[in-house]
């Protein structure tokens, strides 16, 4: 068994008061290692470390050589690709062929691209006329946040931290990181390769645990955390906000979603049927941005619906080391009763099952794992709990409309705003769709494309703030104006 230890300073500790957790594999439920949980001692200590490392040699350090490192830092982890491909699998249960074509491969080039953004991204300059003749010059000057608290999810867990990391860290700042308490493994991994990578200790912190009266808690509650960024739940990123209100210290944030995708009569069908596919069951529906609300059009309705659930019906599940598995367990037994009580609930509601919709039977080997199935349901009123409530889960309801202003409200008749796609060919008409959602973000005719240079958040209770490229600069660094009279 493995021992994920906490990693503070440039050194892996356990805590002082003891306490371990297991880490499970959610394949079969066997247990990896046991997690040290950091109390307050620990993310004192964290903290304290990485404020002590602004003011040692990283503080000190020149943006050219904090960018050479972090290029180290991305390389490191392609050279240890398959320990950390594998370190990944273990704990989601995803297959291998998913996690080594996006979680391991993003995970590392986030390293790599904030950087190059910030080498390449200037500051404004004025010239000021004053009264005298002489004028004044102002220029702006970024300085790093400080200390910031990096709070990761369990559905990507390398890929969504370095997302923060890496623009962190770029930026010249020194992290504590609580990964969830699902997926310590990839977090507590990258320990090892910053210390093999020569970046100085206390520059990136991790330190395990929970929530409530815990890690999380302890960490966004410390006076000497200067920020806070964060993807997870709605509801847990409410409790990070009141924390975060004491000292008003900044925050980003990343939360839920209940994304629609709309299917127009006039799309290419194949691309709406792959691209609805991935966006719905990927991951075991595990993706923020997935889609969970599907209208269609009705003159192709029953199509859509029927080449969907041949698509379903074609997807294996099994290990994540087996080359044709594309669908692995869900990350963890508690996630598997949420998700089944969801189907249990679409049911009582009136969902018309189209398939789906109860456990797989994977075996004496694996029964013990947090499978379900992919579910597909039609039927559904519009005030629904099934269609109003994220579930995070491999499923979906499709519905029928008749008008793009009927489609364009239903999409947007929900609290979140994270993310949505749009299926027609017609140019005027995605624009226009595009252009009326209430989301941070809006495929046409793709999902999960992402260009690191563009701006990433979501709209009403999906999140606060913008990451990627030039706008991860707003939150990670401090912008003063420098005037100078001449």
């Amino acid at each position: 068994m493995k021992d994920f230890k906490n990693f503070i300073n440039g050194e892996f500790v356990g805590t002082a008061s003891g306490k371990t957790f297991e880490n499970r594999n959610p394949v079969d439920n066997s247990v990896i290692g046991m997690v040290h949980e950091a109390g307050e001692p620990e993310v004192a200590a964290a903290v304290a470390a990485a404020k002590a490392a602004m003011k040692g040699p990283w503080g000190k350090m020149t943006q050219a050589a904090r960018i050479e490192m972090l290029n180290r830092v991305a390389d490191r982890i392609n050279e240890r690709f398959e320990e950390f491909l594998d370190a990944e699998c273990k704990d989601t249960g995803k297959p291998r062929k998913i996690a080594s074509h996006i979680d391991i491969p993003r995970g590392a080039a986030n390293f790599k691209a904030f950087s190059e953004t910030l080498a390449n991204h200037p500051t404004e300059a004025f010239k000021l006329d004053t009264p005298d003749g002489q004028g004044a010059l102002n220029y702006g000057h970024r300085k790093p946040k400080g200390v910031v608290a990096v709070i990761s999810p369990w559905n990507l867990p390398l890929l969504l931290m370095t997302f923060k990391v890496g623009p962190a860290l770029a930026c010249g700042n020194a992290v504590v990181v609580k990964p969830s308490e699902e997926t310590p493994a990839t977090a507590t991994l990258l320990g090892e390769v910053m210390n093999e990578c020569g970046v100085p200790a206390g520059v990136y912190n991790v330190v395990h645990g929970f929530g409530g009266d815990s890690a999380g808690a302890f960490l966004t509650a410390h006076p000497d955390v200067d920020a806070i960024t964060f993807t997870g739940e709605t509801r847990t990123g409410e409790i990070i906000m009141r924390a975060a209100s004491v000292g008003l210290r900044n925050i980003s944030m990343e939360c839920g979603g209940k994304n629609p995708g709309i299917v127009f009569a006039d799309c290419d069908m194949d691309k709406a049927i792959e691209g609805t596919m991935r966006s719905a069951f990927v991951n075991c529906g595990q993706v923020c941005l997935g889609t969970e609300r599907v209208y269609v059009e009705r003159p192709i309705f029953e199509e859509f619906v029927q080449r969907l659930k041949e698509g379903v019906e074609k997807l294996k599940l099994g290990r994540p080391e087996d080359a044709d598995v594309d669908f692995g367990p869900l990350v963890s037994q508690e996630h598997k009763e949420k998700v089944l009580s969801y189907y249990r609930t679409a049911v009582e509601e009136g969902a018309n099952v189209v398939i789906g919709g109860g456990i797989p039977d994977m075996g004496e080997e694996l029964n013990s794992g947090a499978w379900v199935e992919p579910t597909i349901w039609t039927g559904l009123a519009d005030d629904s709990r099934t269609v109003n409530e994220e579930i995070f889960g491999p499923c979906c309801h499709i519905r029928p409309f008749d008008t793009e202003e009927e489609v364009i409200e239903l999409a947007n008749d929900t609290d979140y705003g994270l993310a949505a796609t749009v299926w027609t060919e017609n140019t005027s008409r995605a624009t226009r769709v595009a252009e009326s959602m209430d989301v941070g973000l809006v495929w046409v005719n793709s999902w999960f494309l992402r260009d690191l240079r563009t701006a990433f958040g979501g709209a009403k209770q999906s999140g606060i703030g913008r990451e990627g490229g030039v706008h991860g600069l707003e939150f990670y660094t401090e912008l003063k104006n420098v005037c100078i009279k001449l």
